[in-house]
């Protein structure tokens, strides 16, 4: 802190949650903190650094500005436009719509932050609203300003005074249910998810978070009385529904397969009287609480406005996308006027007018799905929209039954007319007369069916039919729980740890719950990476499927067979996409749609420049790779031979045979060499100067693809027992291709660095390094530097650096007794030093521009750094609730995030494997998690887990299940049906 500093006063012991800006308004013009005041129209270093440090460490900000506009690199959590004062020196200014008067600039950012004024320091180079803050409240009032100003500022108040924001200390750490979560918390839960104020700037945050599915659908929990305008985005997604559209982009027709987004069946209007159609503001909402319930599958919101001429109403609603049939979804709205009586006006309606404009990215693009769409009366209170897609011809059936119901359920009397208030928009209006202090409900049921089901005529007739057959909202939500308690008997996972960190294990598997409950036969489907939360990546397949996998295989195993049949029914796709790369086998595409055929597009927009440059992801092989390692994960947890003969050995073999294929012999030192592939690093797609040439012998690639050789042949080996002749036949297997395999899976080239370091890639230390402080400094969040470095005319190809885990991978997928075999049988050492070198050397080197890279960095600490592994492990499991990515969350959740974070609870820190036949165990919990308590189906058998810093404890469920054999820290032992055994173990002092 530089020279001005007196000694502060800290009021008692307390630590501030958040920081507040506050720009004197008649001064901004001449002078800002916020900007320097040069043609680069950038953030001022102070304040830029400030607040990416106080980002970066989980502490909310706000900023009080007259500006109009802020540099696009100044982050802060929440911005409140501010009038210069009447008395200002320019004379009075009329106040602009939506902008308030300084002092309750104030007030208004701490309730937007969520934060009590006691807890909130407030940082202002304005006397004036020192004296507001002192007034107000506030914790701690830092004076900003030069020796000239210091008397002043310090006469109205400041506890002391700085002139330089970088270098302000202050007892800081993030604050539980704050805007930090979106303005969420638990409230003491670790079940609900609850919201206290409505904040149109995180409505898109809330709306993926809050969304309620089933597997087969999933809807937004956006607000019911909004379409998709302003900070609302309503929106139902199915999963396999796809749709594809072709644009013009800067003289390029583009063409991309898009995740449909699909009617929306929740819009419902009201108003009292003759008054406007409700949408809730900040201005009219008196109170206002959200609540989601992920023990029920439940959203329920409750709000009070006032309209234009003072009449108070409370509208209380709750909605559920069914657990147990998953074909229906239900939402209840409760009335009651407060203060008046008279006619409140309701519209229960189905809007198929909509578009897919999620990502602002995409905004460039084509985004009208839906064709042709048909409306029939099914009678009173009901009716059925049909649509289609507009290219995959798909229908989509929505039939919707609405009743107005009064608290004994008796139907009230009152008019229901049928309404087409837009075109393509279809509904029941109803006229109902209220009293002071008198309730209604209005329930609606709907059912939704298309083309791509299952036994059924016409999407229009099964919908039709499974909203006759469909019971009451109270009936069917009944249903829908006790779905949702069988899934948690199944899938709880106790840690003991409470607040966020309890609430968000619970919320992250709720939300991959919701993704692929539906799994089974009848649907083709994959695991989109944003979940059906969104349009983020245009809701394709990538490789995130292998973090969801583990979570599941444990304990629905039918659901991952279910998946990898969506890649198995695509091989012929994969198969062909090699043929006419030159290459043998299958090549499976980085992003995966309908069909299987390469979605991944060729441009990407920069925000930042405003202009479309290459894409080369495509080059991502190693998805190949993910997909026969979950094969081979699945056969290790289920012993389930059927599944490799009839889809998993040939998903193998023709991935071992692209791999294979790829690897080219060099005599000179009789080396494999695998070229022009991307790693899962993302951000080297070639060397400098030679963008889209992929890399030479990437660690990660090279590795796995001895790993994936490797279990082939055991596979091949296994089966050849008792399943040979035929299966070879249709595999057209033969004996040299086998002798091909087993001699590149021991002569594969590896590069190292210094230390016997793993290098990324060959020629990865021939890079300089990247300088990460000052793009810290400069940007704040840096998770995206190929989009920073091309704005600078520079390329992520330059340096050593990375967007997330690459190296590292590879001790995530594979324990370290496994990298260590793999290694040797490639005629590498790599000593234990050589395994920490490694991940020291890769610990500081990665933007974590992909949630996924704080899973892998945390299980590759568990073992090193326990304490650091649980920092990682925080960060992964509230990513999505802190939108950790920067505004990223409102397009969909982050599926493998949010699953693989779970994932580590259970596996990694008990440190389960199963090799051998044998469940391995080898604990390895940090200090700062009590307990992890959960259950897993290991080859059709029950056993439960319980893992505390004293022991492990397994207990196997009775029944004539043979006998387990367990590996628990080096000895093998026998867990037979109805026992249980404690295991003391021995953690590591990392």
């Amino acid at each position: 802190m530089n020279g001005l500093e007196v000694e502060p006063v800290v009021p008692g012991e307390s630590t501030f949650g958040a920081v507040l800006l506050a720009l004197d308004p008649s001064a901004e013009e001449t002078h800002s903190v916020l900007m320097e005041l040069d043609d680069r129209h950038r953030p001022d270093a102070g304040a830029q650094a400030l607040f990416g440090r106080l980002q970066s460490e989980g502490v909310l900000t706000a900023v009080v500005t007259a500006r109009q506009e802020l540099p696009s690199e100044f982050l802060a959590d929440v911005v409140v436009a501010a009038d210069p004062p009447d008395d200002g020196p320019d004379g009075p200014v009329s106040r602009r719509p939506h902008r308030h008067p300084p002092s309750a600039s104030l007030r208004l950012a701490s309730r937007q932050l969520g934060v009590d004024p006691e807890h909130v320091v407030v940082v202002t180079d304005s006397h004036r609203l020192v004296r507001t803050a002192v007034t107000e409240g506030f914790g701690l009032i830092v004076g900003l300003g030069d020796a000239d100003r210091r008397g002043p500022l310090l006469a109205a108040g400041a506890h002391f005074v700085v002139d330089d924001l970088e270098a302000l200390d202050l007892p800081l750490a993030p604050v539980s249910g704050t805007a930090a979560w979106g303005g969420g918390s638990g409230e003491g839960s670790p079940w609900n998810l609850t919201y206290t104020s409505f904040d149109p700037r995180q409505e898109g945050l809330r709306e993926s978070l809050c969304t309620l599915g089933n597997g087969y659908m999933a809807t937004r929990g956006a607000a019911s009385e909004s379409r998709a305008q302003g900070p609302h985005y309503p929106g139902t997604y199915l999963a396999g529904v796809y749709n594809r559209l072709r644009t013009d982009v800067d003289g390029l027709t583009v063409e991309d397969e898009h995740m449909v987004n699909a009617p929306d069946w929740t819009m419902l209007q009201y108003r009292v009287g003759n008054g406007y159609w409700f949408l809730p503001t900040q201005e009219n909402v008196l109170d206002y609480a959200q609540d989601l319930d992920v023990r029920t599958g439940v959203l329920t919101r409750s709000l009070r406005f006032r309209d234009d001429v003072g009449r108070t109403t409370r509208v209380t609603t709750r909605r559920f996308v069914s657990q147990d049939h998953r074909h229906l979804a239900g939402q209840e709205t409760e009335f009651e006027a407060e203060d008046w009586s008279g006619t409140l006006t309701v519209r229960s309606l189905v809007d198929a007018d909509v578009a897919n404009r999620n990502v602002r990215e995409y905004s460039a693009l084509s985004d009208r799905h839906l064709d042709a769409t048909t409306v029939e009366d099914l009678g009173p209170g009901k009716v059925l929209l049909d649509t289609v897609t507009s290219q995959s011809q798909i229908h989509i059936a929505v039939a919707m039954r609405t009743r107005v119901l009064e608290e004994n359920r008796a139907r009230r009397s009152g008019s229901m007319v049928a309404v087409t208030p837009a075109p393509r928009v279809t509904g029941h209006e109803m006229h109902i007369g209220m009293e002071a202090g008198e309730a209604v409900r209005v329930e609606k049921i709907v059912a939704f069916a298309t083309s791509r089901d299952r036994a059924i005529s016409t999407p229009a007739l099964a919908a039709s039919g499974a909203l006759a057959r469909a019971g009451t909202f109270e009936e069917l939500l009944s249903h829908h729980v006790a779905a949702w308690q069988a899934l948690w008997s199944a899938f709880a996972v106790a840690t003991g740890t409470g607040g966020q960190e309890g609430l968000a294990v619970n919320l992250n598997t709720f939300h991959v719950l919701q993704a692929v409950a539906a799994a089974g036969p009848d649907l083709d489907a994959g695991v989109p990476a944003r979940g059906l939360h969104g349009e983020g990546y245009r809701g394709h397949i990538f490789w995130d499927e292998m973090f969801v996998y583990p979570m599941l295989t444990l304990r629905r195993p039918e659901w991952t067979r279910s998946m990898l049949a969506y890649r198995y029914r695509r091989l012929g796709e994969a198969r062909d996409a090699a043929r006419r790369a030159g290459h043998a086998g299958a090549m499976f595409p980085w992003q995966s749609g309908s069909d299987g055929r390469e979605e991944t597009p060729t441009v990407l927009f920069n925000p930042r420049t405003g202009r479309w440059i290459p894409d080369n992801s495509r080059l991502q092989h190693h998805v190949g790779l993910a997909i026969a390692h979950s094969v081979w994960q699945y056969f290790q947890s289920t012993a389930d031979t059927r599944f490799l003969v009839e889809e998993g050995a040939e998903l193998m073999v023709e991935i071992a045979r692209f791999f294979a294929g790829l690897a080219v012999h060099d005599p000179r030192d009789d080396r494999y060499d695998i070229t022009g592939v991307m790693g899962p690093d993302e951000f080297h797609d070639g060397y400098p100067g030679a963008p889209g040439s992929g890399l030479r012998n990437n660690a990660y690639t090279n590795v796995m693809t001895a790993w994936l050789l490797t279990r082939t042949l055991e596979m091949i080996d296994r089966l050849g027992k008792d399943y040979g002749g035929p299966l070879w036949q249709r595999l057209d297997l033969r004996e040299d291709e086998l002798v091909g395999w087993k001699r590149i899976r021991t002569r594969l080239r590896v590069p190292f660095l210094a230390d016997g370091v793993l290098a990324q890639f060959e020629g990865y230390g021939d890079l300089p390094e990247f300088s990460w402080e000052e793009y810290q400094e400069r940007y704040g969040r840096i998770g995206r530097l190929d989009l920073i470095l091309d704005a600078e005319g520079l390329s992520t190809n330059d340096y050593r650096l990375s967007k997330q885990a690459d190296v590292l991978m590879l001790l995530y997928l594979l324990s370290d007794l496994e990298l260590r075999e793999l290694l040797e049988q490639l005629g590498y050492a790599f000593p234990p030093e050589s395994l920490r070198a490694t991940v020291a050397f890769y610990r500081t080197r990665s933007a974590h521009g992909s949630t996924l890279s704080n899973v892998v960095h945390s299980w590759v600490e568990s073992r090193l750094d326990r304490g650091g592994s649980w920092s990682f492990l925080t960060r992964a499991l509230s990513s999505d609730l802190l939108d950790a990515q920067g505004d990223t969350v409102r397009e969909g959740i982050h599926l493998g995030a949010m699953a693989g974070s779970v994932d580590i609870l259970t596996r990694c820190y008990t440190g389960l494997e199963i090799r051998e036949d044998m469940l391995w165990f080898r604990p390895a919990i940090p200090p700062q998690v009590p307990e992890v308590t959960f259950s897993i189906h290991y080859r059709d058998q029950p056993i439960q887990v319980e893992l505390t810093p004293q022991g492990l404890r397994l207990y196997l469920g009775p029944g004539p299940a043979l006998p387990v054999r367990v590996w628990v820290d080096g000895e093998v032992h026998e867990l037979r049906a109805g026992e249980i055994r404690h295991f003391p173990v021995a953690v590591p002092d990392a």
